[in-house]
């Protein structure tokens, strides 16, 4: 996927939220410096792996019933004033009932829990790292980023240095999401081809 940073100054949440709605068809991202990100959609294959990333989460948080999942399309306002879109998102429940129906309807003022990043073939690894570490520096428990490319994975943790995986069959979802195990076995999954 391509992006495009755009500075046409410091842009308001006011003013992204309008941008949005003005352009349904977009996906667009904010950064800490208040910059306007536009991205392109992704290929077939990426949103394949995507759609098969966000439904193992999915299936597992219907049988747990610890939170709720989020798609690529959604936005999450981050500490550092960043409203992020992260390809899939995990807040825990007791984040959820704390949000207003109001709140639910905006960007709500939170950090996920948990965030992956599946690269696409156009994005940059330094870039998409930058990413993973500012979820991380702004709240976010557990963050991974999958480079099939590369067949790595990066895991990302509060207080801690990444930590790189070479073509892992699963993921643990550790204690941030119990039980949760990604599976990214090339005969059932080919995430990591």
């Amino acid at each position: 996927m391509n992006s495009y940073t755009i500075d046409l100054g410091k842009i308001s949440e006011e003013k992204f939220a309008t941008i949005c709605q003005k352009n349904p068809d977009g996906k667009f991202e904010l950064n800490g410096k208040g910059e306007l990100i536009i991205m392109s959609p992704t290929g077939w294959e990426t949103g394949k792996r995507n759609a098969e990333l966000v439904g193992q989460l999915w299936l597992w948080n219907r049988q747990t019933q610890l939170g709720e999942v989020f798609d690529s399309s959604t936005g999450f306002k981050l500490s550092n004033g960043a409203i992020r879109s992260p390809d899939v998102a995990w807040i825990t429940k007791e984040k959820w009932v704390s949000i207003t129906p109001e709140a639910r309807a905006k960007f709500p003022s939170l950090a996920p829990d948990f965030v992956l990043e599946l690269m696409s073939p156009r994005d940059t690894l330094k870039a998409t790292q930058a990413k993973l570490e500012e979820y991380v520096g702004t709240g976010v428990r557990l963050g991974w980023l999958i480079n099939p490319k590369t067949r790595q994975v990066y895991i990302y943790r509060p207080g801690k240095t990444w930590e790189i995986l070479d073509s892992p069959s699963t993921l643990s979802g550790e204690d941030v999401l119990p039980g949760f195990v990604l599976e990214l076995s090339f005969k059932t999954f080919s995430i990591i081809m």
